[in-house]
């Protein structure tokens, strides 16, 4: 029942980060919110955290890795729009939500990313 509900934490953390990604593109009728600025760390790490609680090692290691590729792909992603937002391909009204995932999923990806990385070696 634990890893049910912190998966459900970790995926509203990541849909927070996806909506905010998603919000300067104006893709659809998203409105990002002082919640989902909150919302994406906590939710993000708070999920994780007590999934790697709840799970045997091996459940451990696997949501470390796909929930640090989801995190680094949103920052890969935001990274790729602000590029495209400077070279004048795309037009923004604020990055400010960009810059955010950017700093944001990039830390928490290369966090849960370096410790299985080390684990392979």
């Amino acid at each position: 029942m634990m890893r049910i509900a912190a998966a459900f934490l970790l995926l509203l953390g990541l849909f927070s980060g996806a909506a905010l990604l998603a919000e300067p593109l104006h893709l659809a009728p998203i409105s990002a919110g002082p919640a989902l600025w909150v919302f994406f760390p906590l939710f993000s790490l708070l999920g994780y955290v007590l999934f790697a609680m709840a799970a045997r090692r091996d459940q451990s290691l696997l949501v470390t890795r796909v929930a640090g590729a989801a995190l680094l792909l949103l920052a890969g992603s935001a990274a790729a729009l602000l590029v495209l937002a400077s070279a004048g391909v795309l037009r923004l009204e604020s990055s400010l939500s960009l810059w955010y995932v950017l700093v944001v999923a990039g830390l928490l990806g290369l966090a849960a990313a370096l410790p299985s990385s080390k684990r392979e070696d």
